[in-house]
């Protein structure tokens, strides 16, 4: 298998991550394809196996582990796994794509660790906390204390962002739309 390019999206949840990894998408549409994660948490409403993620048990995930099954796993919260399958990248490099990952920022850093010429890194930064609590409300998909545990998490997250090739802080999505068409142009030619 001739292994190809990547860009890893990662920040906070949040941040707005999805939406610029949508929109590269809609650009380039033959250019890149999107990594499945796989999950183990349960799906969200709307939410379709094989589409938006890979649902699996957690037994059916740590089985997967031991198989050596991922190129990369983490749980990101307690026995909530996810984790880019080996055979994702096979899928998309065997369409001559480039892959876009839409991860979290450990799992972000791993990818660039294992590929680091052929990797570019963006971390996707919230103006502010704040905003990012705003966010996080306005969606209506998760608890006031769900909320909570990802604002936690996101400040440890955002120590992070140096490790990556470029921030984009998502302030006005319009900029963060054009600085990260510029980024993906630069890095893949396009």
């Amino acid at each position: 298998m001739k292994q190809g390019k990547q860009i890893v999206f990662s920040a906070p949840s949040g941040s707005g991550k999805t939406t610029l990894v949508r929109h590269v998408l809609k650009t380039f549409p033959k250019k890149f394809a999107l990594s499945i994660s796989a999950t183990s948490r349960k799906p969200r409403e709307g939410e379709v196996h094989g589409v938006d993620y890979f649902f699996l048990s957690e037994t059916d995930f740590k089985a997967r582990i031991a198989a050596r099954d991922f190129v990369e796993y983490e749980e990101v919260y307690q026995g909530v796994f996810y984790g880019t399958l080996h055979s994702e990248l096979a899928r998309v490099w065997a369409a001559q794509k480039t892959i876009l990952f839409d991860m979290d920022v450990v799992g972000g850093l791993h990818i660039k660790k294992q590929f680091p010429q052929d990797t570019l890194a963006l971390f996707i930064q919230p103006p502010s906390i704040d905003v990012l609590v705003s966010r996080l409300q306005k969606r209506g998909t998760e608890t006031d204390e769900a909320i909570q545990k990802r604002i936690s998490k996101a400040a440890a997250e955002m120590e992070y962002a140096s490790q990556f090739d470029h921030v984009v802080v998502n302030e006005c999505l319009k900029d963060a739309k054009q600085e990260v068409t510029h980024l993906v142009r630069e890095f893949c030619y396009v």
